[in-house]
């Protein structure tokens, strides 16, 4: 058997208690399909390649994801799914959600074969994204503070843009204050909005 990355042993410890059962599933299903699969951290989640990235999961608050690298090939792309969740399986809040242990296991198989035989993965062109302006009250509160004003400078835009995006869909105003209240508090001390997942 392939041997086993500690740090994908500390990420499944410190996931939610919903997304560990998924987690610990989802690395037996490849050890199973891909005998030979070997383990790393990319991007700060778990991710299993074999002459390749072959998929990575990830633990979110609510819900789990499972991206198969070259998953445009096998299952396509779900526009419903993707829209509203990282890989091609939606947002998978339990193991029910996943397919079948025997399906999962031919999408990695397949997957492996395509990574073998040298297929690349055509990302197409990222459409610029328009700037989002600072919204009133985040930008009241960012005066208050020459830390944590440089700080957001020195944040990519689409750093700046998790943050703005997170406060404006607050539906409540108290959820909108207490997000505003976190943002700044978080980005004082430099830390994305995603930090956790880092």
């Amino acid at each position: 058997m392939a041997s086993r990355d500690k740090r994908i042993d500390a990420y499944i410890a410190k996931s939610a208690d919903f997304a560990k059962p998924i987690l610990i599933h989802l690395r037996a299903v490849v050890h199973t399909a891909v005998p030979k699969v070997e383990e790393t951290i990319k991007w700060g989640m778990p991710s299993y390649t074999h002459h390749g990235i072959l998929c990575i999961t990830a633990s979110f608050k609510k819900h789990c994801a499972l991206v198969l690298w070259p998953g445009k090939y096998i299952v396509g792309t779900d526009a419903a799914k993707t829209r509203t969740a990282m890989g091609h399986f939606g947002k998978i809040t339990a193991v029910k959600d996943l397919p079948p242990k025997r399906e999962l296991i031919g999408y990695l198989k397949e997957a492996a074969k395509l990574n073998e035989q040298g297929v690349k993965v055509r990302t197409t062109a990222k459409t610029k994204k328009t700037t989002i302006p600072t919204p009133a009250d985040l930008a009241a509160g960012l005066k208050k503070s020459a830390r944590t004003r440089t700080e957001w400078t020195a944040f990519s835009p689409s750093a700046r843009r998790e943050y703005v995006e997170w406060i404006t869909e607050a539906k409540r105003p108290e959820t909108r204050a207490e997000r505003l209240k976190t943002t700044l508090s978080w980005v004082k001390e430099g830390k994305q909005h995603n930090w956790k997942y880092a």
